[in-house]
């Protein structure tokens, strides 16, 4: 049974005065002092929720909240009224409500994990009495749609998330470290059936729930495809189970033998390696049929992802259909001739600009024509490009021919390295043969026959 030990209790929980009052019944009139009213209220009321976000449950009754918030061996007084408050604001509603209000069909397989109610319960919800019993249990809304997105999103992250429907001892197990218990997770599950998430149903007195596939907006009902691939995968799993336990009994029989062959029980030890052979065998037959089941499965699947793409083509076809309603090929081709009309249009256009710049063109030309025969006209004709002997001095001087000498170019001479030691080699030769012309004249001369 939960106990206060098991949530975390506000820092006033020592505070004896503060106590006192919030464990005090609640005034008859509200009016009487509206401030400590909503405040014992409001008290309470987070108190309620946060204990149950504490235990992993969504679900309450006034005979536990008793237990979690005794002190001194005294049990809080307005309990009732604080549980008689959030089911008129809506905050609460009774379980069995709850449940009904989804779907029947859960409690012909969930009977049993809602609590049974007296007989008079049932009458006093009837005729509307406000009355709230010990035993009753009621279902906190905001924590319940907590727990269903919860639990929806741990599905989806987990090994199961590639099977639509699981079993419910499965969701159990996968929903431990989410749901303090069995309850708790029917009532997530009855949220997520509300919200069309899941649909659950029993299948040969087993327990399954369907889920809703990613990018569905709701869940299918439970169909005959999917109980076969259901059962498809329950036979894989417990194949691949039995696989695996008779591979490890054959290793045990191999160590057996192993041993006793080392304490000299050879016929022993023939006998567990007979015995593991056998088992071998009857493992590689469990196995072959493993593999023929997830071929089987794999065929599904591609077969899902075949209606998927055959689906994906009508929908493109259909839009396609769509997009060319208005457009046919006398359309097509008067858009044409008005496209080749306009570039026509254009390339006059583009003519007539053209030949307008080049008339311009053409009277600048003659413009810098005229221009530059006016400045031939203007300009002295000289003889050649020597310079002028002067008539007052037959020799001239050395300052009047190296001032009457053109000016040396100022450019850079572009001159290579091979270029000179070329030139230079030429130099070379060419004083050779004048020093060789120089020393044979005078030989030519003594002797005439040379």
């Amino acid at each position: 049974m939960s106990n206060s030990a098991e949530i975390t209790l506000p820092l006033e929980w020592d505070d004896d005065e503060r106590m006192n009052f919030m464990f005090s019944d609640f005034k008859e009139n509200r009016d009487v002092n509206t401030t400590d009213w909503d405040s014992k209220m409001d008290f309470w009321t987070a108190l309620i929720v946060k204990s149950c976000k504490d235990r992993r449950t969504v679900c309450v009754n006034l005979q536990e909240l008793n237990k979690i918030f005794k002190r001194k061996e005294k049990s809080p007084l307005g309990l009732a009224t604080v549980i008689q408050s959030m089911a008129t604001c809506g905050k609460i509603q009774r379980e069995s409500e709850f449940a009904a209000n989804v779907d029947c069909g859960w409690l012909s397989w969930g009977v049993g994990l809602l609590l049974v109610k007296p007989l008079k319960w049932t009458f006093s919800a009837l005729l509307g009495s406000s009355r709230v019993h010990l035993e009753e249990s009621f279902v906190i809304i905001e924590l319940v749609k907590e727990k269903a997105a919860e639990l929806l999103r741990v599905y989806r992250s987990s090994e199961f998330s590639s099977c639509s429907i699981v079993s419910f001892q499965d969701l159990c197990t996968l929903s431990s470290n989410i749901c303090a218990d069995e309850s708790t997770l029917c009532m997530a599950l009855l949220q997520l059936q509300r919200d069309k998430q899941v649909t659950v149903s029993l299948h040969e007195g087993e327990k399954i729930v369907k889920f809703c596939l990613p990018g569905q907006d709701r869940v299918s009902a439970v169909s005959d495809v999917d109980i076969g691939i259901y059962q498809l995968q329950r036979s894989e799993k417990l194949l691949g189970e039995r696989v695996e336990k008779l591979g490890l009994e054959a290793d045990k029989c191999k160590e057996d033998a192993r041993i006793l062959l080392r304490e000299g029980k050879k016929s022993q030890a023939l006998r567990c390696l007979r015995g593991r052979k056998r088992v071998e065998k009857r493992a590689d037959n469990l196995f072959a049929k493993l593999e023929s089941i997830r071929e089987i499965l794999d065929r599904i699947a591609q077969s899902q992802s075949d209606k998927m793409v055959m689906q994906a083509y009508q929908a493109g076809v259909a839009a396609l259909r769509l997009s060319l309603k208005d457009v046919t090929v006398e359309r097509a081709e008067s858009l044409v001739d008005q496209i080749q009309e306009l570039c026509d249009t254009q390339d006059e256009v583009n003519q007539t600009i053209s030949s307008g710049v080049t008339a311009a063109d053409e009277d600048m030309d003659e413009l810098e024509e005229e221009l530059k025969s006016l400045l031939n006209d203007s300009k002295p004709v000289s003889v050649s490009g020597l310079p002028t002997v002067p008539a007052t001095n037959l020799q001239p001087s050395a300052e009047s021919i190296l001032s009457s000498l053109p000016d040396v170019p100022q450019r850079p001479l572009n001159i290579s390295t091979e270029q000179l030691e070329e030139e230079l080699n030429q130099l070379t030769l060419t004083d050779s043969g004048f020093q060789q012309k120089k020393l044979t004249s005078p030989a030519k001369i003594l002797d005439p026959a040379q």
